[in-house]
């Protein structure tokens, strides 16, 4: 069986895949969540021009050299904010005006209290009749106009865009408490395998503690959709068929699992996914993670990942991360890449590998790269003091220290 490259591969699976049906639900459930519609501005914001600080709004010509000669003015109104003024300034007059204020017809700049003669600024004070303009300002000076941020009817947030904080507070200005969001994507995953243990049970001879579903499960989480732990599945038909017939009752997006789909006398899955779908085996051009799973169950997309720890981790990651972005209406739901500097000389096989490392910024302000530990697919430790994984291209074999690859910063 030749070897797939893993575009190939990538590609052939995210075929298979359509984003989610999209709901409408409150603002507030919305975090994280995928816009289904483009945002357009429903006013200027702000939507009047305001002061961006507490001080005296005047017209500018009234305190034209005050540096040199304070100006007295009268004043005529105490604008707080949430209240829309009345009044329109004439020459010789000023309004007191409070952070976020409206700014009242007539005035083209505020001056800041600070300088002024006005000294009480407690709580509850009341303004005075006069103030005393120590400073002169420009037209504009500490005045927010109305559009200054955004203008009717423009695009501020397009669809695709997962929602950050920030997003909703800026759906919130524009008067939005109820959008078009993709339902979050459903996973079922199951890990299979007579020699595992849960987390907490004792050791036993030639048993092992299941670690990928804790794992994986942090990472279809991470990656933005909901996971369904089904559990371990034993090694024999009926315990591999249970769990995914429920994964099927539930109406999940995709079905995953890790190991359990070689073709071992004791391998079942790959049984149970034919016996009501289709099932492929291929060999990726990569490392760690050669074997790879794709099939579906009764119309359910199948992904298979090895079974050592970081293999599964990196099939994830490769494949899987990819996949949940699509279903949850992202045109591209892998993590960024960024250029990183080997510091050391590294040796591949010619297979385009993902090598765990650790990225620190460098004095030129590139990263540099050094491997953490043994590369073996069944060492989770060297993972665990990874931020980064190196991006070595197929039929690459050495890389000379001091070159610079690709990697995705995990």
């Amino acid at each position: 069986m030749s070897l797939l490259s893993v575009d190939e591969a990538r590609e052939r699976i995210l075929s298979h895949f359509q984003p989610v049906a999209v709901e409408t639900l409150p603002l507030v459930e919305c975090a994280n969540r995928v816009l289904a519609q483009d945002i357009a501005a429903t006013t200027d914001l702000p939507p009047f021009d305001n002061s961006s600080m507490d001080g005296f709004a005047i017209r500018v010509a009234d305190v034209t050299d005050a540096a040199d000669s304070p100006r007295s003015l009268r004043v005529v109104a105490d604008i707080p904010a949430g209240v829309s003024p009345t009044i329109s300034l004439a020459q010789g007059e000023a309004a007191r005006i409070m952070t976020g204020a409206q700014v009242p017809d007539g005035a083209e700049a505020v001056v800041p209290v600070e300088d002024t003669d006005f000294s009480n600024r407690d709580a509850g004070s009341a303004a005075p009749d006069w103030v005393v303009i120590s400073k002169s300002v420009t037209k504009g000076a500490n005045v927010r106009p109305r559009g200054m941020d955004i203008h009717a009817d423009e695009i501020v947030l397009q669809k695709g865009r997962v929602l950050k904080p920030q997003d909703l507070g800026l759906l919130a200005m524009l008067g939005y408490a109820n959008i078009s969001v993709h339902r979050k994507a459903r996973v079922a995953l199951f890990s299979s395998g007579n020699e595992l243990l849960e987390a907490g049970a004792p050791l036993e001879p030639g048993k092992i503690r299941d670690s990928n579903s804790y794992t994986i499960a942090a990472l279809i989480e991470e990656a933005g959709a909901g996971v369904i732990r089904l559990g371990v599945a034993k090694d024999d038909r009926e315990s591999v068929k249970t769990l995914i017939e429920k994964a099927v009752d539930l109406e999940v997006d995709l079905i995953l699992s890790s190991a359990g789909v070689s073709v071992g006398a004791f391998d079942f899955v790959k049984e149970v996914i034919e016996a009501n779908g289709k099932m492929d085996f291929w060999r990726v051009n990569m490392r760690p993670g050669k074997p790879l799973a794709f099939g579906k169950y009764k119309d359910i997309p199948f992904i298979g990942l090895p079974g050592n720890p970081v293999s599964a981790f990196v099939g994830f990651e490769v494949f899987v991360r990819g996949v949940i972005g699509k279903l949850n209406g992202i045109y591209n739901g892998s993590r960024r890449k960024v250029q990183v500097r080997c510091a050391e000389q590294i040796d591949s096989d010619g297979r385009e590998s993902y090598l765990r490392a650790e990225v620190h910024p460098a004095e030129n302000g590139s990263f540099i790269a050094h491997l953490t530990g043994h590369q073996g697919s069944g060492n989770l430790h060297s993972l665990v003091q990874a931020n980064a994984l190196l991006i070595i291209p197929a039929g690459v074999k050495c890389v000379p220290a001091g070159q610079e690859v690709n990697a995705w910063l995990i």
